[in-house]
């Protein structure tokens, strides 16, 4: 899976992408992820990508032809062509976009071999790219954020964790939302989506004199046992 990420700050990726588990799977090439300056694209010498939005109002849009451009060598038709990708999908972030879901996620990383991600900044992206390119309008939350590049790294580490290879499946298999997304297809045991909580060493903490305890199924090493009481535990 490749994400190509358009934005206007590639280097507020490199802490983030370049850690943990993301850092691993571009390791061992079962993700690739390419941070594109779309000011390298622009035709002015000031390498302006924003202008004041028509019919007035506060704040800057993000201006048409240098994403299109952007898109037009590195992401569509020409690099499908060249690097051999037969699915690609486009997504500008916006808040009045259909909201990413775990599903949503699922779906993207079985479908598609290259995800293109334009993190848009300002007051947003001049509708026309959506228009031209037939991009999928996506929001991350029913909240307004800074920019897209937040954005962009959320889809990043939650479709790039569901890439085969990258997480254990198994640890995949007991968390939240996976076993309402698969009972059909999969024919996991049903549950009410949400993980049952965790607990680690100590067995024991206290805090302001008072003591929190693991519960004690959890000890038991009756594994039928903490099965049921991790099902009943489920939100």
């Amino acid at each position: 899976m490749t994400f190509d990420i358009i934005t206007i700050f590639p280097k507020i990726f490199d802490s983030y992408l370049n850690e943990s588990i993301l850092k691993r799977a571009q390791k061992d090439k079962k993700i690739k992820i390419n941070a594109i300056n779309l000011r390298d694209f622009t035709a002015d010498k000031h390498r302006k990508v924003d202008e004041k939005p028509y019919g007035g109002g506060a704040g800057m849009v993000l201006m048409a032809e240098p994403i299109i451009k952007a898109l037009s060598k590195f992401s569509l038709d020409k690099g499908r062509k060249k690097e051999g990708f037969n699915k690609t999908h486009l997504v500008v972030f916006s808040a009045k976009g259909r909201q990413f879901n775990q599903k949503i996620a699922y779906d993207w990383a079985k479908k598609y071999d290259k995800i293109i991600l334009i993190a848009g900044r300002y007051e947003g992206i001049d509708e026309r790219v959506k228009t031209i390119l037939k991009a999928d309008e996506i929001s991350i939350g029913p909240y307004v954020l800074t920019d897209g590049d937040v954005a962009a790294m959320v889809v990043v580490s939650a479709v790039g964790r569901l890439i085969p290879g990258v997480i254990k499946l198994e640890s995949l298999e007991e968390e939240s939302h996976w076993n309402l997304l698969l009972k059909k297809e999969a024919q996991v045991p049903e549950g009410k989506g949400l993980e049952y909580p965790h607990y680690t060493r100590p067995e024991v903490i206290k805090y302001k004199n008072k003591k929190y305890s693991v519960p004690k199924v959890l000890l038991s090493g009756n594994h039928e046992k903490i099965a049921a009481w991790r099902k009943t535990h489920q939100k």
